[in-house]
């Protein structure tokens, strides 16, 4: 039976919500209105306004209350509408709900689940379609996850709600229409990257939306002969080094695509860490494919040619082979 992506986030949402009492979802317009992009839709007629909770417009107070909650025993479901509102909330996230573990010596957690979307591709402009996963990537204490297929959707909410330390989930909000046959869906682990299509190569390693088109970019390099690795990170903090650095190894080249911008990037991270892990296994340069260093455009042909593109995934791994076209 084919599911969406959407269909899935909202599923997860409904069982955690039946299985366990302490969890409750809060964030603008999650109740009366069941979303921004309809993942919480019909949740307040089933569980009610104490367990779906619409907030103010206040992206620092309502994370703030999530925390709260979470360290009287709560499991809160926190939904920021989109990576760059939750900028007005990196102080509680960043100094309060990532550090109380470490500045209590174990005395205190705070098992928060923070979901929000991320990304461009919908014309929402600058204030509202960037890629801020890499920031979040970069702070200890957090864990950071990106589902990209509808399996993971589903699958990684339950062991998110379950980690005693805050999780970040970044949904794509090119995914949310997505669709696969799926029979059942299930938790799953949030602690290793996954190779979606195994080849010899060259690595491609991607996360969130870049996966769709990073798989459309390897089945037109088999095309050409050009037989691809897809890994997708899945786990962004920490990162699974072991199968990134295993399909290196065995590629020996290898591309990542990242719909952040370069500099400061997960690409630049992950670029690294590759060269510090299996540089004497390289054929070739680690590539990457990133957005233009741009505030996102409005204008759809410009939206699109800031954005890595299946095409400028093609021409990046053809690089590696000698082939600059």
């Amino acid at each position: 039976m084919k599911t969406s992506y959407r269909t899935a986030v909202h599923d997860a949402l409904r069982d955690a919500l039946r299985d366990d009492p302490r969890v409750v979802l809060m964030g603008e317009d999650v109740g009366r209105y069941g979303g921004t992009y309809a993942a919480s839709k019909g949740l307040l007629d089933d569980f009610g306004p104490d367990r779906v909770r619409d907030t103010p417009l206040s992206e620092l107070g309502f994370v703030g209350i999530g925390i709260g909650a979470a360290l009287n025993g709560l499991r809160p479901i926190v939904e920021v509408m989109t990576v760059n509102f939750s900028l007005l909330a990196l102080d509680q996230i960043v100094n309060t709900a990532a550090a109380l573990r470490h500045m209590s010596g174990g005395q205190f957690s705070v098992p928060i689940v923070v979901r929000m979307a991320t990304g461009a591709g919908r014309q929402l402009a600058a204030q509202h379609s960037h890629s801020l996963e890499p920031w979040y990537a970069h702070i200890p204490g957090i864990k950071v996850v990106a589902p990209a297929t509808v399996e993971d959707a589903y699958g990684m909410l339950a062991p998110a709600l379950a980690d005693p330390d805050p999780v970040v989930i970044f949904e794509h909000v090119q995914l949310y229409n997505t669709s696969t046959d799926v029979d059942v869906l299930a938790p799953t682990d949030i602690s290793r990257a996954a190779v979606r299509r195994s080849g010899s190569d060259v690595t491609l390693i991607t996360y969130g939306g870049s996966l769709p088109k990073t798989l459309d970019a390897a089945n037109e390099l088999s095309l050409a002969g050009i037989d691809c690795e897809v890994v997708d990170l899945r786990v962004l903090r920490p990162l699974d080094d072991e199968t990134i650095l295993d399909s290196v190894r065995k590629t020996h080249r290898a591309v990542v695509v990242d719909e952040a911008w370069r500099t400061g990037s997960l690409a630049a991270e992950i670029t690294a860490r590759v060269m510090e892990g299996a540089f004497y296994d390289l054929d070739a340069p680690v590539a990457r494919v990133c957005s233009t260093e741009v505030p996102m455009p409005y204008a759809k042909h410009l939206e699109e040619a800031a954005l890595p593109q299946t095409a400028k995934i093609v021409t990046a791994v053809q690089s590696l082979f000698g082939n600059p076209s």
